[in-house]
């Protein structure tokens, strides 16, 4: 079972999408909005965290993700028909070198 989520907001144009993709049944009202929930594990918890500094997170240990992130990972959910891709969406969304500087060449 699933540590977090992560609530992807539905307007119109996604709830759309998510009935193509036969997942309506995973639509939740949210703070009276339309949205699903992406769950996620501890592990993948931390690297989010590291990925994106500012994330918060709910009483229920649900976030929201920055705007490019969510559309990626929202792409990810529609094409697999299901809302159990973090393991493969972590690779997309995840940028580990993400804030550090780089490095100086060594000659």
């Amino acid at each position: 079972m699933a540590d977090y989520n992560i609530n992807i907001f539905l307007d119109d144009e996604r709830l759309k999408k998510i009935e193509e993709a036969q997942l309506s049944d995973k639509v939740k009202m949210i703070d009276g909005k339309k949205a699903i929930q992406v769950p996620f594990t501890d592990k993948e918890h931390k690297k989010l965290i590291k990925g994106f500094t500012d994330l918060t997170f709910d009483a229920t240990n649900s976030c929201v993700i920055p705007e490019n992130a969510e559309k990626t990972l929202f792409d990810i959910v529609v094409s697999m028909k299901t809302v159990d891709v973090m393991k493969f969406a972590i690779m997309k969304i995840y940028s580990p070198l993400a804030g550090k500087a780089p490095r100086a060449a060594r000659y």
